[in-house]
């Protein structure tokens, strides 16, 4: 048992952490910092590659999954943005395909309106023309009287002169004796006896 406890002591030394460094005689001014210097020298140069190794191989994977959701995202932003400025055009296309509408709309408005003003015209048109023929028909009708008129004015008095030839002289006479129609020939005898012998 006296060899095992020496051989367990020996081990348990190896395992404690190295204590501070019993300073040298005549060196009371060196500071702590040296000490720490001389332990990261000692320091294996492997260990720190495996060590920086070790944590790269665990936040790389999570750092290139960061990097392509990152890329995918701004590759998605961009196409949304096209998106975007694609309705935007649309958008006002939109507008302007409803003021076209408007204008349409007006157009047709105002279509009907002039159609509604051209049948009016027609209207008139077709008003005044029977107007003028009826105008037409009324002034041929009056000229037609009045020459009927004149006719029988002229045939009255030709048949006045031919039924009394002596009527160039009767209308020189006094008015008394002219002679109407209808009267008696016993009457006309005795007017035409009692006219005076130079005429």
């Amino acid at each position: 048992m006296s060899g095992a406890e020496p051989a367990a002591g020996e081990a348990g030394a190896a395992l404690e952490p190295p204590g501070p460094r019993p300073l040298a005689p005549g060196s009371n001014d060196a500071s702590p910092d040296e000490g720490l210097v001389e332990d990261l020298c000692l320091v294996d140069e492997r260990a720190v590659e495996q060590l920086a190794e070790g944590l790269i191989s665990h936040y790389l994977p999570d750092l290139q999954q960061s990097k392509q959701a990152l890329q995918e995202l701004t590759q998605n932003q961009a196409v949304l943005l096209d998106t975007l400025e694609q309705e935007i055009s649309k958008f006002k296309e939109c507008n302007s395909i409803l003021d076209i509408n408007t204008l349409f709309l007006e157009a047709k408005h105002y279509h009907s309106k002039l159609v509604n003003i051209r049948k009016e015209m027609l209207m008139l048109h077709e008003k005044t023309s029977k107007l003028k023929k009826r105008a037409l028909k009324l002034q041929q009708k009056r000229q037609k009287e009045e020459l009927e008129r004149e006719q029988q004015l002229k045939s009255n008095h030709y048949d006045m002169e031919r039924k009394y030839p002596n009527s160039a002289t009767l209308s020189r006479a006094q008015p008394s004796n002219i002679l109407l129609p209808g009267t008696s020939n016993s009457l006309m005898g005795l007017k035409i006896n009692s006219w005076p012998s130079r005429l």
